[in-house]
């Protein structure tokens, strides 16, 4: 059969979880409860630092433009998904599904090259503290994040051409939550190995290039702590390290998972549960984990707590 016979979809059928009533409110009521605290968690974060004094380090900065990128990821996936676990509609039409891949691409891949750029950060302030307000200046840490968003940008470009620009004529039926990559490519009625290749090649990229330089930063964060003579002063910087190291695991071990393991793209069930983690808990839990890992996180919103207290009761 020829392409030209061929008759273009022009929506898609996202199968979700499962088409049991009983098995859908649950799953909406948990998803509805995680979104809701990623959007509390992750604004109440941006609010905290934006009334702070934590506003004019560099650390901060790139913190509060995380949990931005993780409300705008969460919000380009979720919404979609609450609504069609309520209405039991999983039709998304052929642009808005590569509209959906487009941000989400965008965000996902921004957030590995910040993740990066905070971890340069980490490196700067501790292994070159006394050269730290010179060298991460404001035009700096401004460039470095639109770097980040450019490399995103630049990255989802490639991913949803070269997705969309294969033919879809049926069957539709996306086995995701949401017009993921790896289960569009599969329903291709054309040849879809370069379209494989390249996803491929650039999340590896992506990964190993980011995961290269989190791992020069924090060989020499490590071999910095470990010189420290005052025990205070090791617990104290590897706390505040500790958390953004954590985040990192967690979101460059579940995209590794996904895109880049040999074979990735031919797995089917266990994408959802993967999918489901980067895309919806990890933004829930990355306030928790900054702020219940760094000090100087919970000194601030401390303070804001008394003083919410003091200006509701003056005279006690």
């Amino acid at each position: 059969m020829q392409e030209a016979n061929w008759t273009q979809v022009s929506e898609f059928i996202l199968l979700g979880f499962s088409d049991r009533s009983e098995v859908q409110i649950t799953l909406f009521l948990l998803f509805l409860l995680i979104y809701l605290l990623t959007l509390i968690g992750n604004m109440g974060m941006i609010v905290l630092i934006q009334t702070d004094s934590l506003r004019h380090s560099p650390m901060y900065f790139f913190l509060s433009n995380l949990s931005f990128i993780d409300i705008c990821y969460s919000s380009c996936i979720t919404p979609r998904l609450l609504y069609d676990l309520l209405t039991g509609r999983k039709v998304i039409s052929y642009k808005a599904c590569a509209t959906q891949m487009w941000f989400f691409t965008t965000l996902a891949t921004t957030e590995c090259y910040l993740l990066a750029a905070m971890a340069y950060d980490r490196f700067v302030a501790i292994c070159n503290p006394l050269l730290y307000s010179g060298i991460m200046t404001k035009t700096i840490c401004s460039q470095l994040l639109a770097g980040c968003y450019l490399m995103g940008i630049v990255n989802a470009i490639v991913h949803t051409s070269g997705t969309f620009h294969l033919f879809f004529c049926g069957p539709n039926e996306v086995v995701s939550y949401f017009c993921d990559i790896p289960p569009l490519l599969r329903l291709s009625c054309s040849d879809n190995y370069v379209s494989k290749t390249v996803l491929f090649v650039f999340s590896a990229f992506v990964v190993v290039l980011n995961g290269i330089i989190v791992l020069i930063s924090y060989a020499y964060i490590l071999s910095t702590i470990l010189r420290m003579r005052s025990s205070t002063g090791r617990q104290k910087t590897f706390s505040t390290c500790a958390s953004h190291l954590m985040a990192i695991i967690l979101y460059y071990g579940t995209l590794t998972f996904m895109y880049v393991q040999p074979g990735g793209l031919e797995a089917v069930e266990q994408d959802k549960v993967v999918s489901v983690f980067y895309t919806i808990v990890i933004p829930m839990l990355n306030p928790a984990i900054y702020s219940l890992r760094n000090e100087e996180v919970k000194k601030a919103l401390k303070k804001k707590l008394n003083q919410k207290i003091f200006l509701q009761y003056p005279k006690l």
